[in-house]
């Protein structure tokens, strides 16, 4: 097999926020949409912001990565996710491009 037969357009996957504590909170599920392939820069990103402390880093990255339907961000300058749901994006993400 030739690797240029492995490269493809990354596309949307939706991943389902449905921690039972998060949806009791909310009032129901909660969905956003990730590349399923991502540059290298990204994956060493999202390694590295477990142990990182710059928290404008980790906010950089989930507005990249933390996508509506159409591939926009969920997240603005303007507009930020409570913080319980950003942990919970972050590691679904990680779970998510770790397979």
């Amino acid at each position: 097999m030739k690797l240029a037969e492995l490269s493809k357009k990354p596309q949307l996957t939706k991943l389902v926020i449905d921690r039972e504590d998060l949806v009791e909170k909310y009032g129901e599920e909660l969905e956003f949409f990730v590349y399923d392939r991502q540059p290298i820069h990204v994956f060493s990103k999202i390694a590295q912001s477990s142990k990182s402390e710059d928290l404008t880093e980790y906010l950089a990255l989930l507005q990249d990565t933390v996508l509506d339907e159409n591939g926009d961000p969920v997240m603005t300058e303007e507009s930020l996710l409570p913080l319980d749901l950003l942990t919970e994006c972050m590691k679904l993400i990680g779970e998510h491009l770790g397979k």
